[in-house]
């Protein structure tokens, strides 16, 4: 039983360096022992284990209190260190690779239309949480910022998307609906119901094709077989709303863009378009660094991270 005993304790070379440095700090065994939830005897089979396999004595014992010899001090000053660190290295890894939340930048894109509408409620929150986190958004959109996504020179990039590359995944986050707009005072005003053909014979304003309104607009009125026509192609909401506004043409838009102070009358258009789903969109297999990360849970906390409806109408 002694011989199995000893071998346990001789193949644990980490608990016999704890178990000496311990006795080493505290002077007294059962002081140890109760440091390290172990008990006076498993504590001193270590100290033996330890001492067999240098061959030498470590301790000098004098009744309850126990003394370092010269080798015993000698071998503290080597073993204390690597303890300390062995203890410490769950900490150490977490703030020294995987990284620390007092310091960094996370790197966003996203369009014009998020980074008004979706991101300062966002970034004030997290700024307040994370005060010593830089956030650097860059404004980019489509092929631009699937480029900047592959090539690692953004965390991720929040916006909406429609086709879904096999390298890219996208996590909708939000939901809008859509609406038209119209200029105060145009003729399909009094139109209680208005339908892809009432819509039709008026030109519409719309962001630049290659980004995901314009393709959504352009699938709807294809696969209803009615005929429109782009009058005018602008990108951003807000430039989009004040050319609506001086009668330039009507425009599908995402009703998040749409405000009180607003001068234009909306109509929801859920019938016939579908709702714009807003979201996070990474590299596939990318590894986030705990800033962005964070950043990510933010998102997740928002209010705004529910469907968002817009009344019939709004005039002003």
């Amino acid at each position: 039983m002694g011989k199995t005993v000893r071998s346990y304790y001789k193949g644990n070379p980490l608990k016999q360096l704890r178990a000496f440095c311990a006795v080493a700090r505290n002077g007294k065994m059962v002081a140890a022992a109760d440091e390290l939830f172990l008990s006076q005897s498993a504590i001193s089979l270590q100290i033996k284990a330890l001492e067999e396999e240098l061959q030498t004595v470590l301790f000098e014992r004098r009744g309850p209190n126990i003394q370092l010899t010269p080798q015993g001090a000698k071998f503290l000053d080597m073993a204390q260190p690597l303890v300390e660190g062995i203890d410490s290295i769950n900490d150490r890894f977490k703030k020294e690779v995987r990284g620390s939340l007092d310091t960094g930048e996370v790197v966003v894109a996203a369009g014009e239309s998020t980074i008004i509408y979706i991101l300062p409620e966002l970034v004030a929150r997290f700024r307040e949480r994370y005060p010593n986190i830089h956030v650097r958004l860059q404004n980019v959109t489509g092929r631009d910022g699937l480029a900047q996504i592959r090539e690692d020179q953004v965390d991720f990039a929040i916006g909406s998307m429609l086709d879904i590359p096999v390298d890219i995944s996208y996590t909708p986050l939000y939901s809008f609906d859509p609406a038209l707009i119209l200029p105060l005072g145009h003729p399909l005003a009094e139109k209680s119901d208005i339908s892809l053909a009432d819509i039709s014979p008026y030109g519409l304003i719309l962001p630049p094709r290659r980004l995901t309104t314009w393709r959504m607009v352009d699938r709807v009125f294809q696969q209803a077989r009615v005929p429109y026509e782009v009058v005018l192609e602008v990108g951003g909401w807000e430039v989009i709303k004040r050319y609506v506004e001086s009668g330039f043409g009507i425009s599908i838009v995402t009703s998040i863009c749409l405000r009180e102070g607003d001068r234009l009358i909306a109509r929801n258009m859920g019938q016939y378009f579908p709702k714009r789903s807003y979201g996070v969109v990474t590299r596939k297999g990318r590894h986030l660094p705990p800033p962005a990360r964070a950043f990510l849970e933010e998102m997740g906390d928002t209010p705004i991270s529910r469907s968002q409806s817009q009344p019939a109408h709004s005039t002003r």
